[in-house]
C-alpha cells in the first residue's frame, strides 16, 4: 500500500498538471486575426529570420518537395525547413516538447486531426486566424479560438494500372473482388495508419465481414505506407497493379487511372494544421499558413477547405457537398473516439498480422 507522502506527492503532481494544462477558466480564446497582405507578412517573416520549421504529416521524405518549392519562390529569402514523418510520430514528438518546454517546431500539419482539440485545451497552439480563415468550412477548424484548422483536403480513391489490368473497370468495393484481380491488389495495413483503417471500416459497415474475407482470398501484397502502393502498381516488374488506401491527387497519368465510388464511401479529410504557442518563428508561420489558404494555392489542390475556391478546370468530380458518397467532416470525430479506432485497429492486426517492413520514410519502395 502506498505511503501517506507517496499519495500526497502523487496528488501534488496531477494537480499541478491539471492547472497547467487546462485552459477553460481562463476565457482568453479571441485569436490574432490576420489583416496584412501576404507581402506584408512575409517582411515580418524576414525581420524574423526567414525560417519556417514545418512537419508534416507523411510518409516519404520528399511528400512536400513541392510546397517548399513553391513557397521559397513566391516569397524569396524565405526558408522551409520540412520533416515529413508519419502523424501519429510527429504528434508523440511535439507532446514530448510540450512535456519538456522545448518547442521547436512552428507549423504541424498532421492527419491526427484528434489531436489539435487536446492541444488547443492545453493552452499549447497559438489563437490565429490567418487569412482565408473566414472562408474554411466551419467543421474544419475551431472557429472561436482559430487555434486549428483544416489547411488541404486529403483523400483516398482506387487508383489502378490499366496496362496490367486491360478491359478491367475497379470503381465500386465489390469490383475489387473480381477473379481477375487475384493477387493483382496492393493494400496499406490499416493497422498502421488511422485514415486507412478508417476506409476499411466505411467498406465493412457496407459490406460486411464477408467483403474482407474475400478480399483477402485475393491475396493482396500488404505493405506500409500510403505511397508505396501507388509506386508498387506503377512499376513493370511487379505484378500488383489496383489499390484503395492511396492518392496521386486527381490527374492520372498515362496507363493509370483514378475513380472513385458512387455506392461506397471513400475517406476524405482535411490535413489540420496549427502553429504551436510557443513557436520559435511564429511569423514565418503566419505566412506559411496564409499561403497554403490562398485562393492561388488551394485551386491547384483540387477540392479546398476554403467555400470560396472553384474547383479547376477538369477537375473530375463535383464539389464535396454534393457527394453522397464521403463526409470529410466525419473524419473527425470518427478519429476522436480513440477506444473505438484501438478496438479497430487489433481487430484487423488479428486478421492480417502486425504490419510488417521498414518505416515507408527509409524502406526502397
Amino acid at each position: 500500500m502506498p505511503s501517506t507522502l507517496s499519495q500526497l506527492c502523487g496528488a501534488l503532481i496531477i494537480g499541478i498538471q491539471l492547472c497547467s494544462a487546462d485552459t477553460l477558466f481562463r476565457f482568453n480564446s479571441t485569436p490574432e486575426v490576420e489583416v496584412r497582405s501576404l507581402d506584408e507578412i512575409h517582411k515580418a517573416a524576414l525581420a524574423e529570420g526567414g525560417v519556417v520549421t514545418l512537419w508534416h504529416g507523411g510518409d516519404e521524405t520528399n511528400q512536400q518537395d513541392a510546397l517548399k518549392q513553391a513557397f521559397e519562390a513566391r516569397f524569396p529569402g524565405m526558408t522551409l525547413n520540412v520533416t515529413v514523418d508519419l502523424s501519429k510520430y510527429h504528434d508523440a514528438a511535439f507532446d514530448d516538447q510540450l512535456a519538456h518546454g522545448n518547442v521547436t517546431v512552428d507549423s504541424i500539419i498532421l492527419q491526427t486531426v484528434h489531436d489539435y482539440p487536446r492541444w488547443s485545451d492545453e493552452g499549447a497552439l497559438l489563437n490565429y486566424a490567418p487569412l482565408g480563415f473566414d472562408e474554411i468550412t466551419p467543421a474544419y477548424k475551431d472557429s472561436v479560438g482559430a487555434s486549428w484548422y483544416g489547411i488541404v483536403i486529403f483523400f483516398w480513391s482506387t487508383i489502378y494500372n490499366t496496362k496490367k489490368l486491360p478491359g478491367i473497370t475497379i470503381k465500386e468495393w465489390n469490383d475489387y473482388l473480381q477473379p481477375e484481380l487475384k493477387n493483382k491488389l496492393v493494400l496499406t495495413y490499416p493497422n498502421d495508419d488511422d485514415a486507412v483503417l478508417y476506409a476499411f471500416d466505411l467498406v465493412l459497415q457496407r459490406y460486411g465481414v464477408a467483403w474482407f474475407d474475400a478480399l483477402l482470398a485475393q491475396n493482396p501484397r500488404w505493405v506500409r505506407g500510403t505511397a508505396t502502393p501507388n509506386t508498387v502498381l506503377s512499376a513493370a516488374n511487379m505484378t500488383q497493379a489496383a489499390s484503395f488506401t492511396s492518392s496521386i491527387g486527381y490527374q492520372a497519368p498515362t496507363g493509370i487511372n483514378i475513380t472513385l465510388p458512387e455506392q461506397g464511401f471513400f475517406v476524405s479529410w482535411p490535413q489540420t494544421a496549427a502553429i504551436p504557442k510557443d513557436a520559435p518563428h511564429p511569423e514565418g508561420a503566419k505566412l506559411l499558413h496564409s499561403y497554403i489558404l490562398s485562393p492561388e494555392y488551394q485551386q491547384l489542390q483540387g477540392w479546398s477547405v476554403r467555400r470560396d475556391v472553384p474547383l479547376p478546370d477538369g477537375f473530375p468530380w463535383g464539389a464535396l457537398e454534393t457527394l453522397n458518397s464521403t463526409n470529410t467532416a466525419a473524419f473527425m470525430d470518427w478519429m476522436m473516439d480513440r477506444e473505438k479506432v484501438g478496438r479497430l485497429r487489433d481487430w484487423f492486426e488479428r486478421r492480417i498480422g502486425t504490419a510488417q517492413g521498414l518505416s515507408p520514410l527509409v524502406d526502397s519502395l
